[in-house]
């Protein structure tokens, strides 16, 4: 399995991680229903094959998922890269929101760890900044937690650019994670240019465009009921038709090339730089090894940029969050 760093690159630092990774947010049954036994034979088969670094976080099935992973990682944990997050909470209106108080960086962190059944995170991420804290603090927390041996390396999920370079100055942030696919490219703008800038790894989650490019969407009869992309604006009527269209010229290229369409998605992301890790989600051991296969294929520059005119950026219709989570991104 191909490599690559999280962080900086020189004197031999930096968080070496399998070049494509696996979200683990799928496993509680957050796209529908699912069972233990396939996601834990997804996890081990996922060591198999060297998709080795794995992400999960405290958030979801508010932590059911970290306790799944943990019986996967029973007896193999030097198997895996882990990553986990904290800090997306549900204020007391059940709206989403942030806690990044220095306390409760440090107790999430211990609850992780024990729902994990590990000694030591590899990396841990603030999955959502909270405002009312300033950033210096909580990542200040964060890298006590270092200190103490229990965390390797630090990321944030979902920051604006400021933030990550005043959390950055605070203690060097190795991974920023970030959605990213061919229909949700606003890291483009300034989130990846900066990490490049700051030698930070950017962690692309959704890169199947939380499976619109996974080949498993005809029309809306596709989300089940439960299927929490019915709640999204790109997932709803109109919105869905016109994005269906969008897959069409991608399934198109892949069936000239040979490969999955779910191939020559993540294959782009990949193709974006050296410094990008997606990390698709899947609990379907088929998926996971047709998911793999993307290493296998090579873009040319033509190629990227025939995808990139097909799906130029702002083209999904719909906002990629419903209007209370998407408050909370970019921050």
């Amino acid at each position: 399995m191909q490599q690559r760093k999280l962080g900086p690159k020189g004197n031999g630092e930096g968080l070496e991680v399998s070049a494509i990774g696996l979200g683990c947010m799928v496993m509680p049954g957050f796209y529908g229903p699912g069972e233990e036994a396939d996601s834990i034979a997804t996890l081990h088969r996922a060591a198999d094959i060297g998709i080795t670094f794995i992400d999960t976080s405290d958030a979801y099935g508010a932590g059911k998922n970290e306790e799944l992973v943990g019986r996967a990682l029973k007896g193999r944990r030097d198997d895996y890269v882990v990553a986990t997050k904290f800090g997306n909470v549900k204020g007391a209106d059940g709206k989403p929101d942030a806690d990044g108080r220095p306390e409760y960086v440090i107790e999430c962190c211990n609850a992780s760890l024990k729902r994990l059944g590990i000694d030591v995170i590899d990396l841990y991420y603030q999955h959502r900044v909270d405002e009312r804290v300033p950033i210096e603090d909580t990542v200040g927390a964060m890298a006590g937690l270092i200190d103490a041996g229990k965390v390797r390396y630090l990321g944030l999920s979902e920051a604006a650019p400021d933030t990550i370079r005043r959390a950055n100055a605070t203690h060097p942030i190795a991974a920023l994670q970030t959605e990213y696919s061919l229909w949700t490219r606003d890291a483009e703008d300034a989130l990846l240019p900066l990490c490049q800038e700051l030698g930070i790894g950017y962690v692309a989650y959704s890169p199947l465009g939380r499976g619109m490019f996974s080949g498993d969407l005809a029309g809306p009869d596709s989300i089940v009921d439960g299927d929490r992309r019915a709640g999204h604006p790109r997932f709803q009527g109109e919105n869905l038709e016109n994005n269906l269209k969008l897959v069409e010229p991608v399934r198109d290229m892949a069936a000239a090339k040979g490969c999955t369409t779910a191939q020559l998605a993540i294959a782009w992301v990949l193709a974006q730089g050296d410094f990008i890790i997606p990390i698709p989600g899947t609990r379907s051991v088929k998926h996971l090894q047709d998911n793999a296969g993307a290493l296998n294929i090579a873009l040319t520059p033509d190629e990227v940029d025939s995808l990139d005119a097909a799906i130029p950026k702002g083209a999904a219709a719909g906002e990629r969050y419903p209007p209370g989570a998407l408050a909370r991104v970019n921050l």
